[in-house]
């Protein structure tokens, strides 16, 4: 079993993985102030958010990895699923995002495509050694 790299309990994916990044609650003068340069509807602004932002965790192996992309590989092909509820903190939740266009994305389906597409470039190498074993013996 895949273990969470923080928890001793199974790894359980979760497309939070890819967007939590950017959530800059208490850390609105520091990386908000970075985050709020960039428009994430912008298709130029967003691959260099994802690139530099999005993909940085350091603390998945390959395998993480690996079950991630291919979860969120389902979740783009599953009409009935809620993009946009990924972008919605509650006003009793400790997260916030950098600026307005966050929480309206116009196409955070798009904006998860745009993870996709970055994270199998970036992490080809990690999908690759992952697709050779067999998940069942993690």
């Amino acid at each position: 079993m895949l273990k969470d790299p923080f928890i001793n309990e199974e790894f359980v994916p979760d497309l939070m993985w890819f967007i939590g990044q950017f959530d800059v609650y208490d850390r609105e003068e520091t990386l908000g102030e970075i985050l709020e340069a960039y428009n994430p509807d912008d298709e130029c602004d967003r691959s260099e958010l994802i690139g530099k932002y999005g993909l940085n965790l350091d603390c998945l192996s390959y395998r993480h990895k690996y079950v991630l992309v291919r979860f969120l590989g389902d979740k783009l092909n599953d009409q009935d699923f809620d993009f946009q509820s990924l972008f919605e903190i509650d006003e009793g939740c400790a997260g916030s995002w950098p600026r307005g266009e966050w929480y309206n994305l116009k196409n955070p389906k798009e904006f998860l495509r745009s993870v996709y597409v970055l994270a199998k470039e970036a992490w080809k190498e990690d999908l690759k050694k992952a697709a050779l074993e067999d998940p069942t013996t993690w």
